[in-house]
């Protein structure tokens, strides 16, 4: 098993034909040169030592101590060592509404967006604890299971809108439940279950529900965003304002924030009501919650990696280069005496 790290490397090997046809050029050079001054004989008896094999020997060590470096480059990572990971942290799962009336712009931009601002700046927040979403307005979904990777967490949090769903209303009923399946830890002690909404449109049965999800050990906070005296609903095409959702009877709808709603599940659940509309009082008052929990350790894992062998190719690629180094282009005296490249004939 093997892995190039820097494979556009590579291209410098480019260099080494460049270098022989340079090489061979000079030794061209040289012996036309050569020729013009004295005969072959004549040279061997004013230059005995020279050699013709060792320039050809040298250009050798050179051009491998090159093609080793070039190598380390590329850095070739070879083997696999292993980590152990070890983790602590609580499990937060947040449940995002986006029902059509969060998009009511009575809160810069608009209430889903801000209820996107508080969840991202939450996770920015968290540690090592693992996050979670979900979406609901009319059904719940599963927007991200249960995971470490907030970089993912805030990616998919971006991509949440109201045309994900595929009814509209306000189903934390299904929420509450979906939620109690991404705790899949049963040693984690601290579960935490956020709840970003308007409160509108939420069903008198969900202060029970959220209250058997609390008996479970979950602890559940809700945020409410958006303003009391409320603000029309916004209908969109392609970016532009084409009008204000209608009721039946050709009236604009208005919606209002309902904060007794969500501070009646968050009573129901041992819970606290945090008010959303400026974006650091739910997310200090979270984190500070969250901090003082007690952390489980959730996750030991081991993986495999590859092994840096850069180093391997740099000692190889310099030992060539050294041993350029000190190669003469004279004969050696005892290799003479073998004549071991035949250079006496």
């Amino acid at each position: 098993m093997y892995k190039l790290e820097e494979p556009i490397y590579f291209y410098f090997f480019a260099i080494i034909p460049v270098i022989v046809v340079f090489f061979l050029l000079v030794l061209w050079w040289k012996k036309r040169t050569q020729k013009k001054f004295a005969n072959i004989v004549l040279l061997t008896k004013i230059a005995p030592n020279s050699s013709t094999f060792k320039p050809v020997l040298k250009l050798i060590f050179f051009i491998l101590g090159l093609s080793f470096l070039i190598l380390s480059l590329v850095n070739p990572k070879m083997g696999t060592k292993l980590k152990t990971v070890k983790r602590e942290g609580v499990d937060v799962v947040f449940a995002l509404d986006v029902s059509k009336s969060m998009l009511a712009e009575d809160i810069a931009p608009n209430r889903l967006e801000k209820a996107k601002q508080i969840i991202s700046k939450t996770i920015d927040k968290l540690g090592s604890d693992r996050v979670g979403i979900i979406i609901y307005a009319g059904n719940a979904y599963p927007l991200l299971p249960i995971t470490t990777d907030h970089a993912a967490a805030k990616m998919f949090l971006q991509n949440a809108n109201p045309d994900m769903v595929s009814s509209q209303g306000t189903a934390i009923n299904e929420a509450l439940n979906l939620a109690k399946t991404y705790y899949d830890n049963d040693e984690q002690t601290n579960r935490f279950l956020i709840i970003i909404s308007d409160g509108e449109d939420h069903q008198e049965e969900t202060k029970q529900v959220a209250q058997n999800i609390a008996n479970e050990g979950v602890k559940v906070f809700t945020v409410g965003v958006g303003s009391e005296k409320g603000g029309p609903i916004p209908i969109k095409l392609n970016g532009a304002l084409i009008g204000y959702k209608k009721d039946r009877m050709g009236e604009t709808v208005i919606t209002k924030r309902k904060p007794d709603v969500l501070q009646g599940i968050a009573d129901a659940s041992d819970g606290k009501y945090f008010d959303g509309n400026k974006t650091e009082n739910p997310v200090e008052a979270i984190e500070k919650i969250i901090g003082n929990a007690q952390k489980s350790e959730f996750e030991t894992k081991q993986f495999s990696d590859y092994k840096d062998q850069f180093q391997w190719f740099v000692a190889i690629g310099l030992f060539f280069l050294i041993f350029d180094m000190f190669l003469f282009d004279k004969k050696t005296k005892w290799l003479k005496k073998v004549d071991l490249f035949n250079e006496e004939s």
